[in-house]
């Protein structure tokens, strides 16, 4: 969809919200396939998301001082009002720098859980960046590549 939205459009009574729903939903699990299928591939440590992860690694560290990779997140925590407001600030610095910085992704809620039902949330890509970036500088997503390489071999 490109340009304004029409005057007069109300979302809720639009014919083909469900299908545009569906549409958000199946870009979100592709991106997640194919994330996940890379950190089969990839030792996570050594991946690259963006051409800025350095930059955006010390903006978290920056304006997240009591952010941990390797801790749950808590859902709740990050989409209070605080929340939201100190992840809004922090998202807008790229708004035009990151395609799709706000384009809602599936992030795991622990590194070491695998994409399930219960253990992924919907966020926004700049979250989901900023938290894999962590994740991947620290070594929590090596798991992924090693379990997979020993499941080639057997």
């Amino acid at each position: 969809m490109s340009g304004p939205i029409p005057a007069g459009f109300d979302a809720e009574k639009a014919d083909n919200l469900e299908d545009i729903e569906k549409q958000f939903a199946v870009k979100a699990v592709q991106h997640l396939e194919t994330y996940w299928a890379i950190l089969q591939k990839v030792k996570g440590s050594s991946l690259r998301l963006t051409q800025m992860d350095d930059d955006i690694l010390e903006h978290l560290k920056t304006e997240f001082p009591e952010f941990d990779p390797s801790e749950t997140i808590d859902e709740d925590k990050l989409k209070s009002k605080t929340g939201k407001e100190r992840w809004r600030k922090f998202m807008m610095a790229y708004e035009k720098k990151i395609k799709d910085y706000n384009f809602g992704t599936m992030l795991r809620t622990h590194p070491k859980f695998e994409y399930d039902q219960d253990t992924t949330i919907f966020v926004p890509r700049m979250q989901f960046y900023a938290v894999e970036i962590a994740r991947n500088r620290a070594g929590l997503n090596d798991w992924i590549y090693e379990k997979a390489q020993a499941e080639k071999k057997s």
